[in-house]
């Protein structure tokens, strides 16, 4: 989809006989229509943040605090 607005010299009317007044009336339920498709498409976008790899990368473990009976020691 693109979020150039709808340009109303692109619609085509393939009934004959449609009044301005007609004309007047689908192009402007159209165009609110586009709008609104344009606004859902920029609201469904993801926000500026972290990306999916970068929050994967975050620390899982809680830092290791140093000190008195903090540390086991792998000797026997």
């Amino acid at each position: 989809m693109s979020d150039a607005p709808l340009d109303p010299s692109q619609l085509r009317f393939l009934t004959r006989g449609v009044t301005p007044e007609e004309i007047a009336a689908v192009t402007a339920v159209l165009t609110a229509a586009a709008a609104e498709a344009a606004a859902a498409a920029r609201a469904a976008r993801p926000q500026h943040g972290q990306d999916a790899w970068a929050r994967s990368q975050r620390q899982l473990r809680q830092p290791l605090t140093p000190g008195p009976g903090a540390w086991r020691s792998f000797s026997a």
